[in-house]
């Protein structure tokens, strides 16, 4: 495995891979690696002759008063994981490589990033899709993997590649829960015990809104109402959101019928987590 920090060098060795006739799969992280992450790398060496792994702590996609200090950022114990699913490339840079002095160069998805995490997180997603048409002007992969607990990230970067003819295919593949059904994801390590099992909520009410769909409901504003009262039993539990939107257009949807995205947003005491389930009633 070898691990890169100059976007030069990887650019370099991947054009030999691409020259080779080789596949290239790419995993853009943010570290703090877990189970979900190596759901992607594994997917990735099965499809791909070449698997890349980006870890970047984006502080483009940061707002002024969000944890981009506190991030966790266990590189070591990333890159020991990295070798162990056989990684070949792990590109980790500087931030001052990727954004050099006076960068001035935004990539913005209108509209799709104005909505559901976008309208608590202004210029969130600008700085997602500035990072993402970076690493795959690096990379050049084939294939990107992307996660669908990041639905709203997964679908701007779908969009992105498509208006901007990037020449990659954006694979989505399905979140990965722990036996409880907590999505996985790098800030649940901020949570305490209490605050864990608090968090159950977010998969709970998403339950309890397919149960609804099933059995025949489509009025999105009442399931909504219903979802609410399960998130609000917790006193650590604020909603930032929970909507019902096209998984499109990720316009608010009022009578559900064919696909649809249910998502929510809700701080447990500081921390801020994200959950969401594709619905086809």
């Amino acid at each position: 495995m070898k691990i890169i920090k100059l976007p030069a060098v990887l650019y370099k060795s991947l054009k030999k891979s691409r020259s080779a006739g080789k596949t290239i799969g790419f995993v853009p992280t943010m570290g703090a690696l877990h189970a979900g992450h190596l759901s992607l790398i594994r997917q990735a060496r099965k499809e791909n002759s070449i698997v890349v792994v980006s870890i970047f702590v984006n502080p483009a996609q940061f707002g002024p008063k969000e944890d981009l200090k506190k991030y966790p950022r266990p590189l070591n114990k990333d890159l020991a994981l990295c070798r162990k699913e056989r990684v070949d490339f792990v590109f980790s840079p500087r931030p001052e490589e990727m954004y050099g002095e006076g960068f001035s160069t935004y990539v913005n998805v209108e509209r799709l990033s104005e909505t559901l995490c976008g309208k608590s997180r202004p210029g969130h997603f600008r700085g997602v899709a500035t990072i993402v048409a970076k690493l795959l002007n690096i990379g050049q992969p084939d294939i990107i993997y992307l996660g669908q607990k990041d639905a709203q990230q997964a679908i701007i970067v779908k969009r992105m590649a498509r208006d901007l003819n990037i020449p990659v295919k954006v694979k989505i593949m399905p979140t990965v829960r722990q036996r409880d059904g907590l999505a996985l994801s790098s800030r649940n390590a901020y949570l305490d015990k209490k605050e864990k099992k608090d968090a159950l909520v977010l998969s709970a009410a998403l339950n309890l809104a397919k149960l609804f769909i099933k059995s025949g409901a489509r009025d999105a504003s009442r399931i909504i109402n219903r979802m609410k009262r399960v998130v609000n039993k917790k006193k650590s539990s604020r909603i930032d959101y929970i909507a019902i939107v096209d998984t499109a257009s990720l316009k608010p949807v009022r009578k559900i019928s064919g696909e649809c995205l249910i998502a929510l947003a809700v701080r447990i005491g500081r921390t801020r987590l994200i959950d969401n389930i594709i619905v086809r009633a």
